[in-house]
């Protein structure tokens, strides 16, 4: 950084490559702005998060944000603060740098953030459009935390019914920089961010790469406690973790000789884990979601309220 807040625009060094995403969240479509549901702190750090797994989706080195806050009325310069410090907080743990924004009136709260990643050349980036047939499906982590998060939020099950990481989820998601990162340089051929859920952006990946995503169902990880927050909602476990949406993790395809070689790399990058849910087929493109050989059909997360 050579310039940064306080002038009228900002300077960086770049390098050679540049990542840019924006990424805006709306109250009521992507949150609730009520004690009960989620503070300013945690909506700052979940907006960052947002638009930094769109970074690591695309293996990319994380480099600099700008905000763009609409603020409705009654939104008080205390939760302004706050909002900034949450996502100042996640800015820090990831080495991103906030380097300026704008702040405007609005009807609701709208928190918008722009990131720029950075790479070297445009070999170490990850498209959605590189799955080629024969390759197999991985995700890292867990699913389906990020929609029983919201379920208890949303008062359909109580807070017995899923555990500590499913609320995780929701306010304070761990965008996957390093993973992806790692899952570029180890030779994956296409990747995406599950911002809407593995239903829909493998469906994403395979329409870009004009291939057939097959998804094992019964191979999804499963974040804990899921089964119980499932039955209680009356939903198979699988739907949770293949509908919902906002887990933040990432699918991407690789070829079956890379296997060892990429599951080496996520241990070295923080030892999320990685689960291979599936293979890429010819095919019409898009995704089958298969369950105990049978198809399932089965829509991603809408992000509304």
């Amino acid at each position: 950084m050579l310039c940064g807040v306080g002038d009228d625009a900002a300077v960086v060094r770049s390098r050679p490559i540049s990542v840019t995403s924006v990424d805006t969240m709306l109250d009521g479509v992507h949150f609730r702005l009520h004690e009960a549901w989620s503070t300013p702190t945690q909506i700052g750090w979940r907006a960052l998060a947002g638009a930094l797994s769109d970074l690591a989706a695309m293996g990319a080195q994380t480099g600099e944000a700008y905000l763009a806050l609409g603020l409705p009325e009654g939104f008080t310069e205390r939760q302004a603060l706050e909002l900034v410090r949450g996502s100042q907080e996640l800015a820090t743990h990831t080495g991103t740098t906030i380097l300026g924004g704008d702040v405007v009136s609005a009807p609701v709260l709208m928190v918008s953030f722009t990131v720029v990643g950075w790479a070297q050349q445009q070999s170490e980036l990850v498209k959605r459009s590189g799955a080629l047939s024969g390759d197999l499906i991985g995700v890292t982590g867990r699913l389906g935390g990020a929609a029983a998060g919201l379920a208890l939020l949303d008062g359909q099950i109580e807070s017995g019914d899923c555990e500590a990481a499913a609320l995780q989820r929701v306010h304070a998601p761990a965008p996957r920089l390093a993973e992806g990162r790692a899952l570029a340089l180890a030779g994956s051929h296409a990747m995406i961010d599950l911002s809407d859920g593995l239903a829909t952006d493998a469906g994403h990946l395979g329409r870009a790469s004009g291939v057939l995503l097959e998804v094992d169902l019964d191979a999804l990880p499963l974040e804990r406690g899921l089964q119980a927050a499932a039955a209680r909602l009356g939903r198979p476990a699988w739907e949770l973790a293949a509908g919902g949406g906002e887990d933040y993790e990432l699918c991407f395809c690789a070829a079956a000789k890379d296997r060892e070689r990429i599951e080496q790399a996520l241990r070295e990058a923080g030892g999320v884990g990685v689960s291979w849910v599936g293979s890429v087929v010819e095919g019409e493109p898009g995704v089958t979601l298969l369950l105990r050989g049978e198809a399932q059909q089965l829509e991603g997360f809408e992000h509304r309220w």
